[in-house]
C-alpha cells in the first residue's frame, strides 16, 4: 500500500506520516523544500520521539520524497497508484496544490486505474477536505469517479524542534485523528490510528474551540505576562485563570450546540490543559501565537465561538479578552504580527478606521451583538 502525503514538515513526519507507517503504508512525502526532499531520499529511517507520559521512540522507514514544486512529472507518477492522499500544508495552501492533485488524478483515470483513492486533508480547519475537493473538481469535474474525499479532525502538539535533529521529530504522546466514515461506505481504509465517526462536526468543532482556542489563548496571555514557554505560562496562576475562563465560554457553546454533557466537556478541557503543561515539550508562546491575523478571523478559534455565543444571548467577555491579547502580540519575527501592529498603529485614534478594521479582520459586521465589544478592544489596542 502506498500513501502520498503533501507536506513533509514536522507535522507531516511526526503525526500523519508515523500513523500511516504504523498502518503498513509506504509513504511518499511531497514538498517544495528541496533540501528536505533530498534528506528524505538519502535516509533510510527517521525517529519520532513521543514525550510525556509513557514516552516511546518510533522508527519510521519505507519512505521517499518528491519535489512538488519542480518535479511535477514525478509527483504525477506517485498519484497514479497511490491508495491514500493526505495533506498537512496549512488550510490556505490547499487551493494552491489542488490543480496539481487534479492533474494527477485525471492522469490516473486516463491510465485506467479506477480504484478510488482516499483523499483526506489533515488541517486545523473545519471541513478542509471539502474545500480541497471543491478546488479539485473545478479542474477535474469527474474526480469523484476515482477519489473519495473525507473531512478530518486532527490533534497533536508538534513544537518547534531542537537544532540538529535532522528528520527526527519530537511530539507529545497524545494524538487524535478523527475522519468521517460515510463517504467510504463499505470500503473504509484500514488505518488503525484513525477514529472513524459518522458525524465529524461535533469532534472537529470541539477540537478547534478547545485545543486551538486554548493553545492560542495560552500563548497570547503568556506573551502579555512576559513568559516564553507554554508550559511555564500555565504555571502562572493569572494566565491559567484567564485560559480556563476562555475555555469555560467555549464549553458553554459546545454543550448548548452539540449536547455534550457538561462534565464530559470539562474533563476534555482538563485533559487539554494538562497536555499544554507538558514540561517535556519545548513549545513557545512565539510559535503558538504566530499568525494572529488568521487566528482572530472568522470562523477561527476566538471569533467563531464568541460570535455564536453572542448570537445565543451570552456575553463572551473572556474570548474578547483573548482577542485583545492577540492584538498585543508584537513579535517582529512573525510577518502577520508585524502587519497587525502596523495596521493598528495606522488606525489608532480614529474610531471609524478601527471599526472598519474590526469588520475586515474579524468578519463581524456592525450591528452584530459581538461588534461593540470588539470595537472597544480594537480602539484600545
Amino acid at each position: 500500500m502506498k500513501a502520498l502525503h503533501f507536506g513533509a514538515g514536522n507535522i507531516g513526519r511526526g503525526f500523519v506520516g508515523v500513523l500511516l507507517h504504523e498502518a503498513g503504508y509506504d509513504i511518499v512525502f511531497a514538498d517544495v523544500a528541496e533540501a528536505l526532499i533530498e534528506s528524505l531520499n538519502a535516509e533510510d529511517t527517521y525517529t519520532v520521539h513521543e514525550v510525556g507520559q509513557e514516552p516511546r521512540d518510533i522508527e519510521v522507514s519505507g519512505f521517499s520524497g518528491v519535489n512538488s514544486g519542480s518535479d511535477l512529472e514525478g509527483l504525477q507518477a506517485q498519484i497514479l497508484d497511490a491508495d491514500v492522499i493526505t495533506t498537512a500544508v496549512g488550510p490556505t495552501v490547499l487551493k494552491i496544490i489542488a490543480p496539481t492533485i487534479a492533474k494527477g488524478l485525471k492522469a490516473r483515470a486516463e491510465a485506467g486505474n479506477t480504484t478510488k483513492v482516499a483523499v483526506m486533508a489533515c488541517e486545523n480547519a473545519i471541513n478542509a477536505t471539502d474545500g480541497l475537493a471543491e478546488a479539485v473538481r473545478a479542474e477535474f469535474p469527474e474526480v469523484d469517479q476515482i477519489a473519495v474525499f473525507a473531512n478530518t479532525a486532527v490533534d497533536r502538539i508538534v513544537p518547534n524542534q531542537a537544532p540538529g535533529q535532522g528528520l527526527d521529530v519530537t511530539v507529545e504522546t497524545y494524538y487524535e485523528w478523527a475522519v468521517e466514515s460515510a463517504p467510504f461506505g463499505e470500503n473504509v481504509p484500514n488505518i488503525p490510528g484513525i477514529t472513524w465517526v459518522e458525524d465529524l462536526a461535533p469532534y472537529i468543532t470541539r477540537k478547534l474551540f478547545t485545543v486551538n482556542t486554548g493553545h492560542a489563548a495560552t500563548a497570547y496571555f503568556g506573551y502579555q505576562a512576559g513568559i516564553s514557554k507554554i508550559s511555564d505560562a500555565l504555571e502562572d496562576p493569572d494566565v491559567q485563570r484567564k485560559v480556563a475562563a476562555v475555555l469555560g465560554e467555549t464549553k458553554q457553546l459546545l454543550v448548548d450546540k452539540f449536547g455534550f454533557e457538561p462534565e464530559v466537556q470539562q474533563a476534555y478541557v482538563d485533559k487539554i490543559l494538562h497536555r499544554f503543561a507538558n514540561p517535556f515539550l519545548p513549545d513557545t508562546v512565539e510559535r503558538v501565537g504566530r499568525a494572529p491575523i488568521r487566528k482572530i478571523s472568522a470562523p477561527e478559534r476566538f471569533i467563531g465561538p464568541a460570535a455564536e455565543l453572542a448570537e445565543r444571548g451570552y456575553t463572551p467577555n473572556n474570548l474578547v479578552a483573548a482577542v485583545a491579547a492577540a492584538l498585543a502580540f508584537d513579535v517582529d519575527a512573525d510577518a502577520e504580527a508585524a502587519e497587525l501592529q502596523s495596521r493598528l498603529a495606522a488606525a489608532r485614534g480614529n474610531r471609524e478606521t478601527t471599526d472598519a478594521l474590526v469588520i475586515e479582520l474579524t468578519g463581524v459586521a456592525a450591528g452584530h451583538p459581538l461588534f461593540e465589544a470588539l470595537s472597544e478592544v480594537f480602539a484600545k489596542a
